[in-house]
């Protein structure tokens, strides 16, 4: 399981230099206007391990114990709120396994993530810059958990990937990069985003 320190790295560089420095590029002259990271949710959808509308006990167990591990908090299952015959779901069926960090949950789990998990990918050449909506929100997705040092490969019995959503408070797209980039996520380079 993750350590929890009292303060992150992480958490420092934003109060001491880049918070200063997203107030000075946009002109914000009110602490409480400027954008801030609210929470981070990490959710891992199970529909594909379904059958015939019952979960798996190891499917179940592994997601479970993978949020935990990663996140330092027991996650809460989803269930679906409606039925959709398209997909072969039904209304209370479990949908998805979803963790909410704020705080130094969340300043430790982006620190991991930007420094250990994203270097980690195979193939890596930056997280896609397009993908913030209009509140400055970004989500992001990993295909496989492997990619935690945490979690070890031969004792995992379901292979799942996650996504990631970084929720902002008084933010737009822009000022969001502008803060990430300055926390230092990996964005791809001009040009060579997909």
């Amino acid at each position: 399981m993750v350590s929890q320190t009292t303060s992150s790295q992480l958490r420092q560089k934003f109060d001491d230099e880049v918070a200063a420095s997203v107030r000075e590029k946009f002109g914000i002259t009110n602490l409480n206007a400027q954008p801030r990271l609210e929470k981070i949710i990490v959710n891992v959808g199970i529909g594909k391990a379904l059958e015939n509308q019952k979960l798996k006990p190891d499917v179940r167990d592994t997601v479970i114990s993978t949020l935990t591990t990663i996140t330092g908090q027991k996650p809460i299952m989803v269930l679906a709120k409606k039925s959709v015959s398209n997909f072969k779901v039904r209304e209370g069926a479990p949908s998805a396994f979803m963790v909410t960090l704020r705080r130094d949950r969340m300043w430790n789990f982006l620190d991991r993530l930007i420094n250990l998990a994203t270097p980690r990918i195979k193939d890596f050449r930056g997280v896609s810059r397009k993908s913030f909506d209009k509140g400055g929100n970004y989500g992001m997705g990993l295909t496989e958990q492997a990619v935690w040092p945490e979690i070890n490969m031969a004792s995992v019995s379901y292979n799942h990937g996650m996504n990631i959503n970084l929720i902002f408070r008084n933010s737009n797209p822009e000022m969001s990069l502008f803060l990430l980039e300055g926390l230092g996520m990996p964005f791809a380079k001009v040009g060579g985003d997909r």
